[in-house]
């Protein structure tokens, strides 16, 4: 078994609603909806930052972040921010950006930062013939001027002691280290139970500035 692919779930909304079903798991899942016009209305009247994603994709390719502002709408895709003065303004736009492609919601977080870039952390698990196995824990700083993390759009690798020591603080390292270390074993065991046959999963992290941990999605062909 070791270093075998599993079974791939490519699905984001099916792997998150298994996790949901957990009630220690859930309060660190991001209020998440499917992409609609209604349902990306009603979250920004109530998050004012939003995050949406392609429900099947990886390498953050597609990942939008969008803002109600003062002056009405804005979206930011890589590097590039447009401002739009209307709702219907900004759904066009982003509709154009989606490409029909369906897509996920999920409530923007506020992730902690090194020299004012977001960090996030990938904890990889993969299965082997003596069990679930820890293979890297490391934080993912975002290149500047981009608020994704991933290492394919020029993101820089860090240890997760170093990621969460130059964010928070030193004193929170092991803690928030145990915290990601436990969150996957739960999550692991209710994706099991649910996708039986995944046998490599790449969880991704965010620590936000209050120091909460949150899971963005797990992945289950991790880089």
């Amino acid at each position: 078994m070791e270093d075998q692919l599993g079974r791939p779930v490519p699905d984001k909304w099916a792997k998150q609603a298994a996790l949901l079903a957990n009630p220690s798991i859930a309060p660190h899942i991001p209020p998440t909806k499917r992409y609609s016009a209604s349902n990306l209305r009603s979250m920004l009247n109530k998050h004012q930052m939003v995050v949406i994603k392609p429900l099947v994709g990886t390498g953050g390719h597609g990942v939008i972040k969008v803002m109600k502002t003062s002056g009405g709408f804005s979206f930011t895709s890589s590097s590039t921010t447009n401002h739009f003065t209307s709702f219907d303004a900004l759904k066009s736009g982003l509709d154009k950006k989606r490409k029909g492609r369906p897509y996920l919601i999920q409530k923007g977080i506020r992730l902690a930062k090194v020299g004012g870039r977001p960090i996030d952390y990938r904890v990889k698990y993969v299965k082997t013939e003596a069990g679930w196995e820890y293979r890297s824990m490391v934080g993912r700083i975002a290149k500047p001027g981009l608020f994704v993390t991933n290492l394919c759009q020029g993101g820089t690798m860090v240890t997760a002691a170093a990621g969460i020591r130059r964010s928070l603080s030193a004193s929170l390292v092991e803690v928030k280290k145990q915290q990601m270390r436990d969150l996957t074993v739960l999550s692991t065991s209710m994706l099991e139970e649910r996708f039986p046959g995944i046998a490599q999963l790449g969880f991704d992290y965010g620590i936000d500035v209050n120091g909460k941990i949150w899971i963005f999605e797990v992945n289950t062909r991790p880089q």
